[in-house]
């Protein structure tokens, strides 16, 4: 018989000891991450348990009667170890369901872990989603590479990698993010765009997460030309961050970081670099998807789904 509650602060441990022994909870789900930004969002997150053992964790913040899972993460959903199977899945989904509906919501909209960030099989969610007729509200596309599989650069890139290498640039880690963030900014701003993360969090959420978000850049005589910050989920590493200066573009820095990541992080599933959408999916960056494409990447869905409750 399964039971599920409020999270309250004090849960902290227990939460991220559930995420640790899930099957698709990554570095995004644990407290730590979630909440460097507690004051944006309204938690309305869930613990479900077994006999008073935590089984499974619902990420989840409340904006007027809806709720979203999570309003501050890539993707959340339904956070399970092992010991939830399809029928109590299923039980969990209508307990998750009744408790929401007694705090005035009426709506959830559920942004589903894609499958490549699951450490075992755990799409039991979108069975019970379906059933409670649930329907996709909204999908983007990620590129990945499969790393245990044959995959390519094309000739163009290795070309870029070659020349880049011929010209003495290199990668290197570096602990302190402030050129890095400076440089996103302003490539961001070209597109009326900022950084998700502010300095001050970037450098918390690194201090939090010293060997799991990791910043790697390429210089030429101190001047910054590009920069990665990584984030090592253990099967995937993603690259959260990307940003290339116009002279590092004119040098290949960019192909350059990238080639030297993939080549380092081989022995891991999957490559990640994020969505290459925009305005909920709806238009396709093509430019952008086929710089990731070059390198070998394809693509995968992260599905949103809306549930009237």
């Amino acid at each position: 018989m399964l039971a599920v509650r409020p999270y309250a602060p004090t849960d902290a441990d227990a939460w991220d000891a559930v995420v640790a022994e899930s099957r698709n909870g990554v570095l995004l789900h644990r407290r730590g991450y979630m909440d460097y930004h507690a004051d944006r969002f309204t938690d309305r997150s869930l613990i479900v348990e077994r006999r008073g053992v935590p089984v499974a964790v619902f990420p989840a913040n409340v904006l007027g009667k809806t709720v979203v899972s999570h309003g501050g993460l890539t993707y959340g959903g339904l956070i399970s170890t092992h010991a939830l199977r399809a029928e109590s899945t299923l039980e969990a989904f209508g307990q998750i369901g009744e408790l929401y509906r007694s705090l005035g919501v009426d709506k959830v909209v559920y942004k589903a872990v894609p499958h490549v960030f699951h450490r075992y099989p755990a799409e039991e969610d979108l069975y019970a989603l379906h059933r409670l007729g649930a329907r996709l509200k909204r999908r983007d596309i990620a590129s990945v590479i499969a790393l245990h599989e044959p995959f390519r650069f094309t000739d163009e890139r290795k070309r870029a990698v070659s020349k880049a290498r011929s010209r003495g640039l290199a990668i290197h880690p570096n602990n302190d993010p402030t050129d890095f963030h400076a440089l996103l900014s302003d490539v961001l701003r070209k597109h009326d765009a900022v950084p998700t993360h502010s300095l001050d969090e970037l450098r918390l959420l690194q201090s939090r997460f010293p060997e799991q978000i990791l910043l790697y850049e390429v210089r030429h005589e101190g001047r910054l030309l590009a920069g990665s910050v990584a984030y090592d989920f253990g099967r995937v590493v993603h690259t959260q961050y990307l940003a290339t200066s116009d002279e590092g573009r004119r040098e290949n820095a960019l192909s350059l970081l990238l080639a030297e990541l993939i080549a380092f992080y081989a022995g891991r599933h999957y490559f990640s670099f994020g969505i290459s959408t925009e305005q909920e999916g709806r238009v396709l960056n093509g430019g952008l998807v086929a710089q990731k494409e070059y390198f070998g990447a394809r693509g995968i869905a992260h599905d949103f789904y809306e549930w009237v409750l």
